[in-house]
Protein backbone atom coordinates (compact mmCIF):
# COMPACT_ATOMS: atom_id res chain seq x y z
CA UNK A 1 0.00 0.00 0.00
CA UNK A 2 1.09 3.49 -0.39
CA UNK A 3 -0.51 7.06 0.49
CA UNK A 4 -0.02 9.86 -1.96
CA UNK A 5 1.68 12.56 -0.23
CA UNK A 6 0.05 14.59 -2.68
CA UNK A 7 -3.23 14.44 -1.33
CA UNK A 8 -2.64 13.26 1.89
CA UNK A 9 -3.88 15.71 4.67
CA UNK A 10 -2.63 14.25 7.64
CA UNK A 11 -5.94 13.07 9.00
CA UNK A 12 -4.83 9.63 10.50
CA UNK A 13 -8.41 7.93 9.53
CA UNK A 14 -6.54 5.31 8.01
CA UNK A 15 -4.42 4.76 10.61
CA UNK A 16 -6.72 2.36 13.15
CA UNK A 17 -7.89 0.11 9.58
CA UNK A 18 -3.72 -1.01 9.44
CA UNK A 19 -3.64 -4.42 10.83
CA UNK A 20 0.19 -4.56 10.99
CA UNK A 21 0.56 -0.64 12.14
CA UNK A 22 2.92 0.47 9.69
CA UNK A 23 0.99 3.70 8.94
CA UNK A 24 2.69 6.73 10.63
CA UNK A 25 2.51 10.61 10.47
CA UNK A 26 5.89 12.71 9.14
CA UNK A 27 6.36 15.83 7.90
CA UNK A 28 7.70 17.36 4.34
CA UNK A 29 10.03 20.17 3.91
CA UNK A 30 7.87 22.33 3.77
CA UNK A 31 6.14 21.33 6.97
CA UNK A 32 3.14 19.66 5.79
CA UNK A 33 2.05 16.53 7.86
CA UNK A 34 1.02 13.69 5.90
CA UNK A 35 0.74 9.88 6.45
CA UNK A 36 3.33 7.35 5.50
CA UNK A 37 3.28 3.42 4.83
CA UNK A 38 6.48 1.29 6.08
CA UNK A 39 6.01 -0.77 2.77
CA UNK A 40 8.71 -3.17 3.79
CA UNK A 41 6.60 -3.89 6.70
CA UNK A 42 3.22 -4.24 4.97
CA UNK A 43 2.05 -6.74 3.64
CA UNK A 44 -0.25 -5.23 1.10
CA UNK A 45 -3.69 -6.65 2.72
CA UNK A 46 -5.16 -3.56 1.56
CA UNK A 47 -7.68 -3.60 4.09
CA UNK A 48 -6.79 0.31 5.04
CA UNK A 49 -7.59 0.35 1.33
CA UNK A 50 -10.84 -1.40 1.25
CA UNK A 51 -12.06 0.66 4.25
CA UNK A 52 -12.95 3.64 2.02
CA UNK A 53 -12.18 6.05 5.28
CA UNK A 54 -9.49 8.25 3.31
CA UNK A 55 -11.35 11.37 2.46
CA UNK A 56 -8.88 12.27 -0.16
CA UNK A 57 -8.54 8.97 -2.11
CA UNK A 58 -4.69 9.29 -1.07
CA UNK A 59 -4.54 5.39 -0.44
CA UNK A 60 -3.30 3.69 -3.43
CA UNK A 61 -2.70 -0.43 -3.93
CA UNK A 62 0.70 0.09 -6.82
CA UNK A 63 0.75 -3.33 -9.15
CA UNK A 64 3.15 -5.78 -7.37
CA UNK A 65 5.90 -7.76 -9.49
CA UNK A 66 6.97 -11.31 -8.52
CA UNK A 67 7.71 -11.82 -5.72
CA UNK A 68 6.09 -9.04 -3.87
CA UNK A 69 2.78 -10.02 -5.22
CA UNK A 70 2.99 -12.73 -2.69
CA UNK A 71 2.23 -10.67 -0.13
CA UNK A 72 -1.06 -9.72 -1.22
CA UNK A 73 -2.12 -13.16 -2.49
CA UNK A 74 -1.74 -14.34 1.42
CA UNK A 75 -2.36 -11.62 3.33
CA UNK A 76 -5.97 -10.37 1.27
CA UNK A 77 -8.46 -12.76 1.85
CA UNK A 78 -10.12 -11.76 -1.58
CA UNK A 79 -7.02 -12.75 -3.83
CA UNK A 80 -6.85 -15.91 -4.86
CA UNK A 81 -3.59 -17.95 -5.18
CA UNK A 82 -3.26 -18.54 -9.37
CA UNK A 83 -1.18 -21.92 -8.66
CA UNK A 84 -3.52 -23.44 -6.36
CA UNK A 85 -6.76 -21.23 -7.11
CA UNK A 86 -7.73 -21.01 -3.54
CA UNK A 87 -7.95 -17.76 -1.66
CA UNK A 88 -5.70 -16.69 1.52
CA UNK A 89 -3.35 -18.47 3.40
CA UNK A 90 -3.26 -22.26 2.91
CA UNK A 91 -5.61 -24.75 1.95
CA UNK A 92 -9.82 -25.80 3.09
CA UNK A 93 -9.59 -24.89 6.82
CA UNK A 94 -8.77 -28.24 8.51
CA UNK A 95 -12.33 -28.05 10.29
CA UNK A 96 -14.06 -29.64 7.39
CA UNK A 97 -12.32 -32.64 7.44
CA UNK A 98 -15.38 -34.28 8.03
CA UNK A 99 -16.62 -33.68 4.75
CA UNK A 100 -13.24 -33.18 2.59
CA UNK A 101 -11.68 -36.84 4.64
CA UNK A 102 -7.88 -35.23 3.70
CA UNK A 103 -6.67 -36.84 6.53
CA UNK A 104 -7.69 -41.08 6.54
CA UNK A 105 -7.98 -42.76 9.19
CA UNK A 106 -4.58 -43.65 10.25
CA UNK A 107 -3.16 -40.42 9.73
CA UNK A 108 -3.30 -37.02 10.92
CA UNK A 109 -2.91 -33.48 9.49
CA UNK A 110 -0.11 -31.07 11.58
CA UNK A 111 -0.03 -27.77 10.49
CA UNK A 112 2.55 -25.14 11.68
CA UNK A 113 1.31 -21.43 11.82
CA UNK A 114 3.46 -18.62 11.62
CA UNK A 115 1.97 -15.01 11.94
CA UNK A 116 -0.88 -13.17 13.14
CA UNK A 117 -2.10 -9.37 12.64
CA UNK A 118 0.09 -6.95 13.84
CA UNK A 119 3.56 -9.30 13.33
CA UNK A 120 3.38 -11.11 10.43
CA UNK A 121 5.59 -13.78 9.01
CA UNK A 122 8.74 -13.68 6.82
CA UNK A 123 9.16 -16.33 4.39
CA UNK A 124 12.67 -17.00 5.25
CA UNK A 125 10.80 -18.28 9.12
CA UNK A 126 8.86 -20.64 6.68
CA UNK A 127 11.41 -22.34 4.86
CA UNK A 128 12.75 -22.86 8.62
CA UNK A 129 9.99 -24.73 9.05
CA UNK A 130 9.84 -26.63 5.74
CA UNK A 131 13.69 -27.85 6.45
CA UNK A 132 13.12 -29.08 9.71
CA UNK A 133 10.92 -31.58 8.59
CA UNK A 134 12.12 -32.26 5.36
CA UNK A 135 14.52 -34.84 6.80
CA UNK A 136 11.61 -36.19 8.22
CA UNK A 137 10.18 -37.65 5.14
CA UNK A 138 6.79 -35.89 6.11
CA UNK A 139 4.41 -34.90 3.39
CA UNK A 140 3.77 -31.42 2.63
CA UNK A 141 -0.04 -30.54 1.59
CA UNK A 142 0.07 -30.07 -2.54
CA UNK A 143 -2.64 -27.65 -2.82
CA UNK A 144 -0.78 -25.32 -0.21
CA UNK A 145 0.69 -22.32 -2.05
CA UNK A 146 4.03 -22.70 0.65
CA UNK A 147 4.44 -25.78 -0.44
CA UNK A 148 4.25 -24.10 -4.29
CA UNK A 149 7.38 -21.85 -3.27
CA UNK A 150 9.34 -24.84 -2.12
CA UNK A 151 12.65 -25.48 -4.63
CA UNK A 152 13.42 -28.69 -2.96
CA UNK A 153 10.94 -30.60 -1.41
CA UNK A 154 13.51 -32.98 -0.32
CA UNK A 155 15.23 -30.45 1.63
CA UNK A 156 12.97 -27.65 2.75
CA UNK A 157 14.50 -25.03 0.61
CA UNK A 158 12.14 -21.99 -0.29
CA UNK A 159 13.00 -20.22 -3.79
CA UNK A 160 15.91 -17.56 -2.37
CA UNK A 161 13.44 -14.09 -4.00
CA UNK A 162 10.86 -14.74 -1.80
CA UNK A 163 12.74 -15.28 1.45
CA UNK A 164 12.05 -11.72 2.52
CA UNK A 165 8.25 -11.25 1.62
CA UNK A 166 6.41 -10.91 4.60
CA UNK A 167 2.81 -11.85 4.72
CA UNK A 168 -0.16 -11.25 7.31
CA UNK A 169 0.24 -14.90 8.18
CA UNK A 170 0.98 -18.69 6.42
CA UNK A 171 0.39 -22.52 7.17
CA UNK A 172 3.21 -25.17 6.25
CA UNK A 173 0.83 -27.73 6.21
CA UNK A 174 1.71 -31.98 6.32
CA UNK A 175 0.32 -35.20 6.56
CA UNK A 176 2.04 -38.04 8.62
CA UNK A 177 1.15 -41.35 10.45
CA UNK A 178 -0.75 -41.29 13.54
CA UNK A 179 2.57 -42.94 14.98
CA UNK A 180 4.90 -40.16 14.08
CA UNK A 181 2.97 -37.81 15.60
CA UNK A 182 5.29 -37.20 18.89
CA UNK A 183 8.50 -37.26 16.60
CA UNK A 184 7.01 -34.60 14.11
CA UNK A 185 6.16 -32.31 17.16
CA UNK A 186 9.50 -32.33 18.64
CA UNK A 187 10.85 -31.00 15.54
CA UNK A 188 8.26 -28.21 15.47
CA UNK A 189 8.72 -27.30 19.00
CA UNK A 190 12.85 -27.11 18.68
CA UNK A 191 12.43 -24.94 15.15
CA UNK A 192 9.78 -22.97 16.93
CA UNK A 193 12.90 -20.93 19.08
CA UNK A 194 14.23 -20.23 16.30
CA UNK A 195 11.57 -18.00 14.27
CA UNK A 196 10.89 -14.53 15.00
CA UNK A 197 7.00 -14.38 14.66
CA UNK A 198 4.02 -16.19 16.72
CA UNK A 199 3.87 -19.88 15.68
CA UNK A 200 1.39 -21.81 16.67
CA UNK A 201 0.95 -26.23 15.94
CA UNK A 202 -2.40 -27.74 14.50
CA UNK A 203 -3.04 -31.30 15.13
CA UNK A 204 -6.28 -33.13 13.79
CA UNK A 205 -7.16 -36.33 12.83
CA UNK A 206 -10.82 -38.11 12.04
CA UNK A 207 -12.26 -39.25 14.95
CA UNK A 208 -12.73 -43.19 15.75
CA UNK A 209 -16.25 -44.97 15.66
CA UNK A 210 -16.51 -44.57 19.32
CA UNK A 211 -15.86 -40.42 18.80
CA UNK A 212 -12.32 -40.64 20.82
CA UNK A 213 -9.54 -38.81 18.92
CA UNK A 214 -6.59 -40.98 18.18
CA UNK A 215 -3.87 -37.96 18.21
CA UNK A 216 -5.04 -37.24 21.65
CA UNK A 217 -4.02 -40.64 22.77
CA UNK A 218 -0.53 -40.31 21.22
CA UNK A 219 -0.50 -36.82 23.21
CA UNK A 220 -1.66 -38.34 26.45
CA UNK A 221 0.27 -40.94 26.09
CA UNK A 222 3.47 -38.99 25.64
CA UNK A 223 2.35 -36.79 28.42
CA UNK A 224 2.64 -33.76 25.92
CA UNK A 225 0.42 -30.70 26.61
CA UNK A 226 -2.24 -29.64 24.41
CA UNK A 227 -5.67 -27.40 24.15
CA UNK A 228 -8.73 -29.31 22.47
CA UNK A 229 -10.18 -26.06 21.10
CA UNK A 230 -11.25 -26.58 17.63
CA UNK A 231 -14.09 -26.49 14.90
CA UNK A 232 -15.59 -28.89 13.09
CA UNK A 233 -17.50 -27.90 9.97
CA UNK A 234 -20.01 -30.98 9.13
CA UNK A 235 -21.64 -29.44 6.68
CA UNK A 236 -24.75 -26.84 5.81
CA UNK A 237 -27.21 -28.15 8.39
CA UNK A 238 -26.61 -32.05 7.54
CA UNK A 239 -23.43 -34.60 8.29
CA UNK A 240 -21.80 -35.81 5.17
CA UNK A 241 -18.83 -37.50 6.08
CA UNK A 242 -16.44 -39.65 3.72
CA UNK A 243 -14.76 -42.73 3.66
CA UNK A 244 -16.94 -43.51 7.59
CA UNK A 245 -15.74 -47.21 6.43
CA UNK A 246 -12.27 -46.37 6.83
Amino acid sequence: MRIDASKCIGCGQCRPFCIMQVIDFTRSEKGKVHCVVNEDECVDCEICYRAKVCPVDALKQPETQWPRSIRGTFSNPLAIHKETKVPGRGTEEMKTNDITNRYERGFAGMSAELGRPGIGARLRDAEKVFMALAPLGVEFEPQNPLTNLLEDPKTGKMKEEVLNEKVLSCIVETIIPLDRILEVLDAMEKVAKTIDSVFSIDLVCRADEDLSVPSLKVMEAGHRWYTRNGKTNIGLGHLNVKGADR
